[in-house]
């Protein structure tokens, strides 16, 4: 499990700096109390500052690196290469990896519950110091009611549900998956004051303060328009065209198509615009990792099955983009498409044939999206 980070430390230096206060050598009374445990990947694992794929990455391990764990805590439900787990083990530094890649033989202790985030027991009197704590919100849902998750994505698991026109007490906000609620589409959830997460695209509030330690977005809360996302992905399929000799409005539509406009997971996450998987967990040039991922896949019968895939992670947008281009290019099956960089309606068929994607409609549904939005007018060679 790899997902997107500003930064990675590699090597000794990774190591050191993740696991430093649970060496055994050098940190004896964490190694006393923690677990020993065995990160399990073919690739790599990021560490990250709380419990969630979405949360900052803050290093990475290895497989086959041993680490003490210090406690267990509940989190992001993640399918791994071990298990599939809500589970996630905070180490010795007060970061976390998820259970999905790590064994061991000795059962994790919970850990306590964290300041701010405590399940209250029984009610407490009402104080002007509690009452500063919170803000307090409104949840408004056209459906009725809205879950309450372990994590700020809709993989999180549902802890509770609560209907329209509860107020509810939230003590922060953190990025996480877009949503699009009754009152907006954001990638905002806040924090309960009881730990559990809600999409802020449900609740009417203040302005919340940021959640310690959780990344804060450098993309728009609100999901782009049409017009926008084209806009945004113009320069990208531009810079593709000269770089690589893959139409704009090849690279446009698959964007479009395959991302749902930017609001899928993998491009809300991970920003994966294309659908660009890893293999044998190598993950090219331009990307910084690999997802798995729940998936469905159709022969070209047109029959379809559940399977589970992992796909490449990047740090920006413009680096799926210019991905995108690359993996075309370096891959021989494709490279028939090439005889056809200035005629995207070939261009796209003849990636389509050779295997880009198993989905039976896919041409006519890439080259639908280029007629009804004009990409062709982004194809630079005219």
């Amino acid at each position: 499990m790899t997902h997107t980070a500003r930064r990675l430390l590699t090597g000794p230096l990774l190591l050191a700096a993740v696991c430093a206060g649970f060496a055994a050598p050098q940190a004896a009374s964490a190694a006393a109390t923690g677990v020993a445990t065995t990160v399990k990947v073919t690739g790599s694992l990021k560490v990250r500052s709380a419990p969630s794929l979405t949360a900052r990455a803050v290093g990475t391990l290895r497989g086959g690196d041993k680490v003490t764990v210090v406690c267990q805590t509940a989190g992001q439900k993640v399918r791994g290469s071990v298990r599939t787990s809500a589970a996630w083990d905070r180490l010795g530094t007060g970061r976390y990896v998820s259970h999905a890649y790590v064994t061991t033989s000795k059962k994790i202790p919970v850990c306590a519950a964290e300041s701010g985030a405590a399940v209250p027991t029984k009610a407490k009197p009402a104080t002007a110091a509690n009452a500063k704590r919170f803000v307090v919100g409104t949840v408004k849902s056209l459906e009725g009611k809205v879950n309450l998750r372990s994590a700020p994505a809709t993989s999180g698991a549902v802890l509770a549900s609560v209907n329209t026109g509860r107020k509810i007490n939230l003590l922060c906000k953190v990025a996480g998956e877009s949503v699009t609620g009754t009152v907006r589409t954001t990638k905002q959830w806040d924090r309960t004051s009881v730990g559990t997460y809600i999409s802020h695209g449900f609740i009417y509030s203040g302005p919340l303060p940021v959640c310690a330690g959780a990344v804060v977005s450098d993309e728009p809360a609100v999901t782009l328009t049409p017009e926008q996302f084209i806009r945004a992905s113009v320069a990208g399929a531009q810079r593709g065209w000269r770089e690589f000799g893959v139409p704009p409005s090849v690279t446009i539509a698959q964007a479009i198509l395959e991302s749902g406009w930017g609001r899928s997971g993998l491009a809300a996450v991970d920003r994966n615009y294309f659908g660009i998987k890893c293999f044998n967990g190598a993950f090219g040039r331009y990307a910084d990792g690999c997802h798995v991922y729940n998936t469905q896949e159709c022969t070209k019968a047109g029959t379809c099955f559940a399977t589970t895939g992992a796909f490449r992670t990047y740090p920006t947008m413009a680096h799926s983009f210019r991905d995108h281009g690359s993996f075309l290019r370096v891959n021989p099956r494709y490279a028939g498409a090439f005889d056809y960089t200035t005629d995207a309606n070939k261009f796209i068929f003849k990636i389509w044939k050779a295997g880009y994607a198993t989905d039976p409609n896919y041409v006519t549904k890439v080259t639908g999206i280029m007629a009804a939005w004009n990409l062709y007018q982004y194809d630079t060679w005219k």
